[in-house]
């Protein structure tokens, strides 16, 4: 394990080379027998507390690639991060993008990770809010990514897409699509979306994550290792994952800055949500089905990882 040694280089980017207090027993399931009606349970609320989609869409994904970036780090932190990020994109399926490409994941270090994230939001606001219907969390998502003291805080711009023709199905201010029908320029306003799918549960659309952003507060990290940033940096940027999450009762790198976090890497319950998330068919009508379509398969992810850790220990 590497110790961590941030060392802040100017404002260029890194080519890519480039639950409550219960006083109840943490959900650590590796060693014990359980019912399924508990460990179903514990995957809908490790759902709950994790899954921070756009206001009124589902958990949205990268699709086939990405092309991670950090910035102000030393040389060989920032390539470290890069590259376990990467790894995490593998293991889930994703094809990572090999340099020269443009970074739509963007790592930043700052020795003040709020006054950074308010001077990007407040010079481009539009990366941050594209303006288009379920982009974006609602409430005061925004705000609480500006403010207030994080060792990491992380922000994701997303979009409902066509998934038959990969267009985007909202209409971003200021942005004309030319409507085949002249005598109707009103239409050129909106996207137009024709469902092939003969169902009421399904339809073409699906939600792609677009941008992340991630700030990591120098002063703020602590002691944790690199392995445990870069794993914590790689579970936020591949997953819409909650700020506010409450995990104290599972086993999670989300708990790393916690009062009580403990140092490890992945955990078996982030290793199946990441799993999970890219494993579901999208497309489902319903918030609440993918939502459940969701559970199950981190659920399913869950046990085969289990069945697999007790073949290797027999």
């Amino acid at each position: 394990m590497r110790t961590l040694a941030l060392a802040l280089t100017g404002l260029l980017l890194a080519a890519p080379v480039a639950a409550q207090d219960s006083g109840q027993t943490p959900y650590r399931l590796d060693d014990v027998v359980v019912q399924p009606r508990l460990l179903d349970q514990a995957t809908r609320e490790f759902v709950g507390q994790v899954s921070f989609p756009a206001a009124r869409r589902g958990p949205a994904r990268w699709q086939e690639g990405i092309c991670v970036g950090a910035a102000n780090f030393r040389p060989e932190i920032a390539q470290f991060i890069v590259d376990r990020v990467s790894d995490r994109a593998r293991e889930v399926g994703l094809r990572p993008h090999t340099p020269p490409c443009h970074p739509f994941i963007l790592i930043v270090g700052a020795d003040d990770g709020e006054a950074m994230a308010d001077d990007l939001v407040a010079q481009r606001p539009r990366l941050f809010d594209p303006g288009g219907a379920g982009m974006r969390p609602g409430g005061g998502a925004l705000r609480a990514f500006r403010d207030g003291e994080r060792a990491v805080r992380w922000w994701h711009v997303s979009a409902p897409i066509d998934s038959d023709t990969n267009e985007l199905a909202v209409r971003l201010p200021g942005l004309f699509v030319q409507s085949p029908d002249p005598e109707m320029s009103v239409m050129g306003y909106a996207p137009q979306v024709r469902s092939t799918y003969a169902s009421r549960l399904a339809t073409p659309l699906e939600d792609q994550l677009k941008r992340s952003f991630v700030i990591v507060d120098a002063d703020l990290v602590g002691d944790v290792t690199l392995d445990q940033l870069a794993d914590f940096i790689a579970f936020v940027t591949l997953a819409q994952v909650d700020p506010e999450a409450d995990l104290s009762r599972f086993d999670s790198i989300l708990n790393l800055f916690s009062e009580d976090g403990e140092g490890s890497t992945l955990s078996a319950w982030d290793r199946a949500y990441l799993s999970g998330l890219y494993e579901v068919d999208p497309g489902y009508v319903s918030r609440g089905a993918q939502t459940s379509a969701l559970e199950r398969a981190i659920l399913a992810a869950y046990r085969a990882g289990q069945a697999d850790e007790d073949g290797e220990s027999r």
